[in-house]
């Protein structure tokens, strides 16, 4: 979850008084580093994924699940058991917001051999049999995006009440300080988004309005002290704690490019998979013990971190405030990079004047630098007294304070000082799945996608307005089947490329002229799977590629399965992780069409997603036939 320093947090109050100064310092580190490593050529094509895990107590006698808080001590096992004893272990552990989470990576990133293909489930199996082997009887690795009953009485072992009205860092009605992670980053960073905003966050998700949910549906809070009763919305599931957005799980990709131009280029033709990517892997349709009426949890944890003031948002006028800020700090990204991408800026750009021009100044070009500035009209959130005087030649926390709390669906990584890290972006909008196969077909085939989109230099870009629409038509319920999606017809730039993938009927419908006939709304079917006379699809590309690169048997099969797997999630012949679960929930005979999931409900439901992760159950509808995974 970004930089974690150790040290003496600061309050607000504090950290305000600091905030020129660390943005000032932040980008004369930013410089130096620029000027260090823009001219660098040639890097190796590295890649790794990231994996969020939740630990969680399966209570058989009293049919409940609850989060086990002891994600420290597990970490701090699985570390001096792994890299602290040999530093080339074959995973590595980092802590995460939840005191109940733990996040894994592979020991050193894959290369760029296809045969790296065949290693990623492997190594993802290594994870979490490493993870499972430190944990009680009754404990289990669950990766799950949102824990169903997450903020709702008891749902954590120990148990700990929440403490709205005494001291704490969220004051949530609902979320115990007890389940944040104990590094003083994440309770600093919980405190000050609270104190920055002068409330407490808030977060409003639709209800699945089911045949005996009330109607509207108002939920009353006993410890209310008016501020529920004026932010919560009828007919929406209330949250008012960063835990319950960063509290959730995903899955993360980042690609190390060839040179700063490639790793530009890779962020911004990735950035339009964002929403695709997002609505396929969907998997958080409940919250705080309700059936929502969203797929995907990207709007909660926008929304759980949404430090802007009223005059940032717009509901007064600015007074003591610079910016009127459009969106919250973790949210899509609001312009591209590289050149092709520059007509395509067509979002209202709000940028720090000064900053800007000290970096054009500097010899920055115009893109980079309002990018730069772009996420420096935010404060730093968390700052450590000891980490206030930099050497701002050889370090760059002050720069990673910020770039590293804007937390977009892209992210554009300079490498760090004085390392032989390259140019790197990172690929943010996935949510996690229940097996490792799963989690192994979403990230090869993105990684996939990367290679196909180098090598041919392929252009998926479209206006980042239309972007912003795909990214809020993906988080909605069954978006996979239900959904339109703007994408661009003609995606090749010579007619080489052209003639080796394009059927003579797509063909004929691709780019005729600047403006609207560059995209169109598609499906997800149509753009994984291709449809006759719209758009190929990605997967009929990706299987040219394939037949074009020398590829054993063994990694041409493993590809060939996660690509199914894929192809199968987008045609709606296998389900979403979010729709198994609807039903599941729906066929519960506890269930009572009032959209609530009961502490029983939630166990059997967890159960029968530990049973499925662990192999002992099959789920077809879900993964397919495990005869045909190749494994």
């Amino acid at each position: 979850m970004g930089l974690l320093s150790k040290g003496s947090p600061l309050n607000w109050e504090e950290t305000k008084k600091y905030a020129d100064h660390v943005r000032k310092h932040g980008i004369v580190q930013f410089l130096n580093i620029y000027n260090k490593v823009k001219e660098r050529q040639k890097d190796v094509l590295l890649w790794g994924d990231e994996v969020e895990y939740m630990l969680i107590e399966m209570d058989e006698k009293n049919g409940k699940v609850r989060l086990v808080l002891n994600g420290g001590e597990v970490l701090e096992t699985l570390q001096d058991k792994g890299e602290k004893t040999n530093p080339n272990h074959p995973t590595l552990w980092r802590p995460e917001y939840g005191s109940y989470m733990i996040e894994g990576t592979p020991g050193q990133p894959y290369g760029g051999t296809m045969s790296e293909f065949n290693t990623v489930e492997d190594n993802m199996g290594k994870r979490r049999r490493e993870a499972s082997s430190v944990l009680n009887k009754n404990e289990t690795l669950a990766t799950i995006t949102s824990f169903p009953r997450l903020g709702c009485p008891g749902f954590t072992q120990p148990e700990y009440k929440p403490t709205p009205v005494e001291k704490g860092v969220s004051k949530s009605l609902f979320f115990p300080d007890e389940a944040i992670n104990q590094h003083p980053r994440f309770s600093t960073l919980t405190r000050n988004i609270r104190h920055r905003r002068g409330e407490k966050v808030v977060i409003n998700v639709p209800i699945f309005k089911d045949k005996c949910t009330p109607s509207p549906f108002v939920e009353k809070f006993p410890e209310d002290d008016g501020e529920a009763a004026r932010a919560a919305l009828p007919d929406h599931i209330y949250m008012d704690a960063m835990g319950f957005g960063m509290g959730n799980c995903c899955l993360q990709v980042t690609f190390q490019a060839c040179s700063i131009e490639e790793a530009r280029y890779l962020y911004d033709q990735l950035a339009t998979f964002c929403p695709i990517m997002m609505a396929l892997s969907a998997a958080s349709p409940f919250y705080r013990g309700y059936v929502s009426d969203i797929d995907c949890r990207w709007g909660v944890i926008s929304a759980s971190v949404d430090d802007r003031t009223g005059e940032e948002r717009g509901l007064e006028p600015l007074k003591t405030n610079k910016f009127r800020i459009l969106k919250s700090r973790y949210d899509s990204i609001d312009s591209y990079l590289s050149s092709c991408g520059d007509r395509y800026n067509d979002i209202d750009l709000t940028i720090d004047e000064e900053i800007n021009k000290q970096l054009l100044d500097a010899g920055i070009d115009k893109l980079l630098a309002q990018h730069i500035a772009h996420l420096f009209i935010r404060d730093p959130l968390s700052l450590f007294e000891e980490n206030i005087y930099l050497d701002d030649e050889n370090e760059s926390d002050h720069f990673e304070n910020l770039q590293s709390t804007n937390w977009q669906t892209m992210r554009f990584k300079p490498p760090p000082p004085n390392s032989d890290i390259g140019w790197r972006v990172e690929f943010r909008p996935m949510e996690v799945q229940l097996t490792d196969f799963e989690n192994s077909a979403f990230v090869v085939f993105i990684v996939l996608l990367t290679r196909v989109i180098l090598s041919y230099k392929l252009d998926f870009l479209i206006p980042l307005s239309k972007v912003d629409e795909n990214m809020k038509v993906a988080q909605k319920r069954n978006a996979v089947q239900e959904g339109m999606f703007y994408f661009r017809k003609d995606i090749y730039k010579g007619e080489r490329i052209r003639v080796r993938f394009h059927s003579s009927s797509a063909a004929q419908n691709g780019l005729d002229s600047e403006g609207d006939n560059e995209y169109t709304l598609m499906s997800i079917d149509t753009i994984i799977n291709g449809k006759e006379g719209i758009f190929q699809g990605l997967i009929p590309i990706l299987n040219c590629y394939l037949e074009n690169m020398e590829v054993d048997v063994d990694t041409r099969c493993t590809i060939l399965n996660y690509l199914k797997l894929i192809k199968r999630r987008a045609s709606g012949e296998l389900m979403t992780m979010a729709k198994w679960m609807r039903e599941f929930v729906d066929k519960h005979p506890q269930y009572k069409q009032d959209s609530v999931i009961t502490d029983r409900i939630n166990y059997d439901l967890l159960r029968k997603c530990d049973s499925i992760t662990k192999g002992e159950e099959r789920c077809p509808e879900l993964i397919g036939d495990p005869v045909n995974r190749g494994k």
